[in-house]
């Protein structure tokens, strides 16, 4: 196997559960699901999913630039949400940056994340 970087984003969760923001091997770079926190850890957008879907799409784009990278490399997409019927409001944020870029893209109802103020979780894969 090519070199593994592991990549962080100093959320405290990363050493207390042992995962990485996100894991690069040669080209490839494949992110752990990523929520609407702010440097500080607090969740921005309460009760607002499209919020929320912006702010986790910044905090993906953040992490890109920091190794050379940016929206244009992802290829595939997992959305979670706690409610289907969010689908338009995390769609149309998804629709503003990836119109044209369009990865592979997977949207799913879950029961539960992380946080119960959390509404939407996205995990990507990108190629640099």
């Amino acid at each position: 196997m090519e070199d593994k970087e592991l990549i962080s984003g100093n959320a405290l969760w990363e050493k207390k559960y042992g995962y990485s923001r996100a894991v690069r091997v040669g080209s490839f770079v494949f992110f752990s699901g990523t929520t609407a926190t702010n440097t500080e850890g607090e969740i921005v957008g309460l009760n607002d999913p499209y919020q929320q879907t912006k702010q986790i799409y910044q905090n993906i784009a953040s992490y890109l630039a920091s190794i050379n990278g940016d929206l244009s490399n992802i290829v595939r997409v997992r959305i979670y949400t706690t409610d289907v019927r969010y689908k338009d409001e995390i769609m149309k944020a998804h629709r503003e940056l990836f119109s044209e870029i369009r990865p592979a893209s997977t949207f799913v109802e879950v029961s539960k994340l992380f946080e119960p103020e959390m509404l939407v979780e996205i995990e990507v894969d990108a190629v640099l």
